[in-house]
């Protein structure tokens, strides 16, 4: 069976490929290298051992699809290629409505076009806004975002959910995952972001190879137990194994036009680390001591976010193997290896 993932050549979408291949199917690739790089392809295709197909293109761009949807029989696609920095959003909200809600809008016409039933939506924690209570449920409040980047993703599923109403064949699941770290044990593939990273751990493991300066810990005034903000932090592997499961459960439904299937899964650990909680993993796994500097709270960041993920536990059958500690030695083995 034939996947297309969009953004396949990014973190997420690269490792997503990889585990697709180790249960079976064919991935495609579509991607324009706007947060990722042509070097990732030769990471996938050296850990599974052959060529993968990719196209080079915007997915707003519509005739792209119809190339793609003309070539092969697409069974489900998973849908990552999206703009997904926080702060930037914040700065640019235009740019984050045009890349993340118009070009899904655009592949839900093509998929309706081509007759392509599946979807997995690469959608995130940041719908729950702050939540009033911890660990976050899927059935806790969904909140006014803090930031564009987190409103462009609820209005996703939003449009989904109602294009899936139509019982015009779509079926689709919505994984909200958490804080994707870590890399391929092989350190072929890992997190690249083009320019300084926006996410803690990249810009962690580049401060400390020297090519960053000294990391900021934005915010030591938070009311968690060390002042600084709590997140669920998940190796990057146990995230595309969760989107394979997904895939599998959709291709598993009997549906009919009166009885389509959507839902949405939380994925996470179930733990929430402070980023001094990082630092200090970090250390343990690397022997690296970290240099930091405490600067204010930045827009549009939430004080403490982690998982219950009861729900994808039973339903999807998936859970998370690896731990904090583990995941941040891949991504420092990652690190080294592109530094060299």
């Amino acid at each position: 069976m034939k996947i297309l993932v969009t953004g396949g050549a990014g973190f997420i979408g690269s490792h997503t490929v990889v585990e697709l291949h180790h249960a079976g199917f064919e991935s495609i690739i579509l991607d324009n290298f706007s947060n990722s790089q042509k070097s990732a392809l030769q990471g996938i295709e050296e850990i599974i051992g052959k060529k993968v197909t990719f196209y080079e293109a915007d997915i707003n761009n519509p005739s792209i699809w119809d190339i793609i949807f003309s070539e092969h029989q697409i069974d489900g696609i998973i849908h990552f290629a999206a703009s997904k920095a926080v702060g930037e959003s914040v700065l640019k909200p235009l740019k984050y409505y045009r890349n993340n809600v118009g070009a899904t809008v655009v592949m839900l016409d093509k998929m309706q076009e081509h007759k392509v039933s599946n979807l997995v939506f690469s959608s995130s924690c940041t719908v729950y806004g702050q939540p009033d209570t911890l660990p976050v449920t899927e059935s806790s409040q969904v909140k006014p975002a803090s930031s564009p980047y987190g409103n462009t993703k609820k209005i996703c599923e939003d449009i989904i959910q109602d294009t899936v109403k139509t019982g015009n064949g779509l079926n689709a699941i919505s994984l909200r995952y958490f804080n994707p770290i870590g890399a391929h044990e092989s350190a072929l593939i890992g997190e690249l972001p083009l320019g300084p990273p926006a996410n803690l751990v990249p810009f962690l493991t580049q401060s400390v190879a020297g090519i960053r300066g000294e990391l900021a810990v934005y915010g030591d005034d938070y009311p968690t137990p060390d002042g600084t903000a709590i997140r669920d932090y998940i190796h990057v592997v146990d995230l595309a194994k969760a989107h394979v499961s997904a895939i599998n459960l959709l291709l598993k439904q009997t549906t009919s036009p009166e009885n389509p299937y959507y839902d949405f899964f939380n994925i996470g650990t179930g733990k929430g680390s402070s980023v001094l909680e990082v630092i200090h993993a970090f250390e343990e796994a690397t022997g690296k001591k970290v240099a930091y500097t405490i600067k204010p709270r930045r827009d549009g960041d939430t004080t403490a976010v982690y998982a219950d993920c009861t729900k994808s536990n039973e339903v999807l059958g998936w859970t998370a193997s690896k731990g904090l500690v583990e995941s941040l030695g891949d991504a420092w083995r990652w690190q080294e290896k592109i530094s060299k």
